[in-house]
């Protein structure tokens, strides 16, 4: 197929605000955006309300009718726009809560997101980070629920669990307040201080990282590659998905568009 993309901008500040107000974010100055994504059940809107307090809007994500909550907190002279995500086991989009919870993620270009995990089924949680950290490195991990944890005498090395996911973990028990300080901390180094992280990528069999080596080459010269993980953008093409290229194009459309080529089967799709 071909795929029209448009042209690095020079402006992703103007993109960025683009991207922000098409999901009905709006920011004051220089406000960080920070997304909140987890499974349903770990807690995450513990969490929102814990760091935001009543410096929170709720409404409906444009075009639908799931909720939209977004809330307001400060730390070290920096404000922070914390955007609760609807609660969602995959970005794969099988539903409309996946739909936003990855769109927001990929094209809203939060300066940060928070993955909110349960401490007493870490495995289960994890395969969510794990989606996220392929998208963006730009990834928190708040262990949350680990007064849970506790009683139920599970022992957890967040050390080792940070070293290993090769992202910032920050244990809470956020219905306590426990850790939340660590949280706004570890959010204020990424965004403000800049921290670097190396989050850990989930190898593929060799077919599909030879196809994905394939298509990188062109994949990294769209301008969506300075927006969304190049390897990420590949496997979804990949999975031939036209559903998702179609939204690719919505958030394209405003760009100059050139004509990348490919050697999959199809049709044309304009991005």
């Amino acid at each position: 197929m071909k795929l029209k993309l448009g042209d690095h901008s020079n402006a992703l500040n103007d993109h960025s605000r683009v991207m922000r107000e098409q999901f009905g974010i709006r920011t004051t100055g220089e406000q960080y955006v920070i997304a909140l994504a987890g499974n349903p059940n770990v807690g995450k809107s513990t969490v929102f309300n814990a760091l935001t307090g009543l410096h929170q809007h709720t409404g409906n994500w444009p075009g639908k009718t799931v909720d939209n909550a977004q809330g307001n907190y400060s730390y070290r002279n920096k404000s922070f726009l914390l955007i609760d995500l609807p609660g969602t086991y995959s970005l794969l989009a099988h539903s409309v809560e996946e739909e936003i919870a990855r769109n927001f993620i990929c094209f809203g270009q939060p300066d940060a997101t928070i993955v909110v995990i349960d401490a007493t089924s870490l495995e289960r949680n994890l395969n969510l980070a794990l989606q996220v950290m392929e998208i963006s490195s730009k990834v928190i991990i708040c262990v949350n629920l680990i007064d849970e944890a506790r009683k139920k005498k599970l022992s957890i090395n967040f050390g080792e669990l940070e070293k290993e996911l090769g992202v910032p973990i920050v244990p809470t028990a956020a219905r306590n307040g426990e850790g939340l300080s660590d949280l706004q901390k570890a959010v204020y180094s990424m965004v403000v201080e800049k921290k670097k992280t190396w989050p850990k990528q989930i190898p593929y069999s060799e077919e599909v990282e030879q196809a994905i080596s394939a298509l990188l080459p062109k994949v990294e010269a769209l301008s969506l590659a300075s927006i969304v993980n190049p390897k990420w953008l590949a496997l979804r093409l990949l999975d031939s998905d036209v559903s998702f290229i179609e939204t690719i194009s919505r958030y394209a459309a405003t760009q100059p568009q050139r004509t990348v080529a490919s050697q999959r089967q199809g049709g044309e799709f304009t991005l």
